[in-house]
C-alpha cells in the first residue's frame, strides 16, 4: 500500500520563506543557503513534511532610473506533529 496524504492528518504548519522579504535589505546569498537548508531538512527529516501550499510575492525597487523587480516564496509545510528539532 502507498503512504498517502491527507490534509487531514497535518496538525501543525509552519512557513518557510526563501528569498528576500524585506526590501530594505541588500540580497544575501548566504541567508538564502541557509533557508534552502532549512525547506530541505523541512522536507527531509522525521517527521517528515508535505509542502501545502505556497504563496509567490514580489516588490518593485526604483533604483535611479532603473526598475528592480524582488521576488520571495514563501512555503507553508504541514507536519503530523510539530517537529522536535523545530524551535
Amino acid at each position: 500500500m502507498s503512504d498517502a496524504f491527507s490534509l487531514a492528518d497535518v496538525k501543525y504548519v509552519k512557513r518557510v520563506i526563501v528569498g528576500n522579504d524585506n526590501p530594505e535589505t541588500a540580497p544575501d546569498e548566504d541567508k538564502y543557503e541557509k533557508q534552502l537548508a532549512f525547506l530541505n531538512r523541512c522536507l527531509g527529516e522525521a517527521p517528515k513534511g508535505r509542502i501545502v501550499g505556497q504563496e509567490k510575492n514580489f516588490y518593485l525597487l526604483n533604483l535611479g532610473e532603473h526598475q528592480v523587480v524582488m521576488q520571495y516564496i514563501v512555503y507553508h509545510v504541514g507536519f503530523e506533529r510539530k517537529p522536535c528539532w523545530m524551535k
